[in-house]
């Protein structure tokens, strides 16, 4: 297979995105985060700040409601009030997102890249997690916080992230049939993370 794209979904201080970034080093391709914003906007004309306001990481819980609205591949046009809506931002980051699944291997993070690409026979999909002590521990590296404060920034991520997910998935973030491969990076460390997928890779793809 030419191009294979790998998914990754992670809680928060598990190191998801750092085994990413490594795992796209290791294979010498693009790795997408943030960068599926800007690619967004240049796709939409939309202002590239609403896509970050937007963000999974920018707002509280309260954003979604209690029904779904699970993505489809549908675009709202220009013409409509709703074309920045959040539901079209997204809309469009899964585009991108689907568009860069054909035309190259890469690593994307987050956004729901899984359940965008299911129906792509080139995506490994990889869910990163880790125990509540070792995500403290990471998440401490990066931010001076109380370790009270640290605890609650953890669990708004996390459950944001989760209703995030549902919303535009009508899924369980952390169901581990979401996803082919699911990995504990605190007993397997960053580097055997990579290997890991790797190993799955050669499997699945020969």
């Amino acid at each position: 297979m030419d191009k294979v794209v790998i998914t990754i979904a992670r809680q928060y201080g598990s190191g998801g995105r750092t085994v990413g970034e490594m795992l796209a080093e290791r294979l010498g391709i693009h790795f997408y985060n943030k960068e599926l914003m800007k690619l967004a906007s240049e796709e939409s004309g939309i202002n590239e700040a609403l896509f970050v306001n937007a963000d999974e990481k920018s707002k509280g819980s309260w954003f979604f409601g209690n029904t779904p609205n699970v993505y489809n591949g549908e675009l709202i046009p220009p013409e409509s009030n709703e074309f920045t809506s959040n539901d079209n931002l997204f809309n469009y980051q899964a585009k991108v997102i689907r568009r860069l699944a054909e035309e190259e291997s890469c690593v994307i993070v987050g956004r729901c890249a899984d359940f965008v690409l299911k129906d792509y026979d080139n995506v490994l999909s990889v869910f990163v997690h880790a125990p509540h002590e070792f995500c403290m521990e990471q998440a401490a590296k990066k931010h001076s916080m109380s370790t009270k404060e640290l605890e609650k920034f953890i669990q708004r991520t996390d459950k944001f992230r989760a209703e995030y997910y549902k919303y535009h998935t009508g899924r369980e973030w952390t169901d581990a049939r979401n996803y082919d491969l699911c990995l504990d990076s605190s007993k397997l460390g960053f580097e055997r993370c990579v290997e890991e997928i790797i190993a799955y890779m050669n499997v699945r793809f020969q």
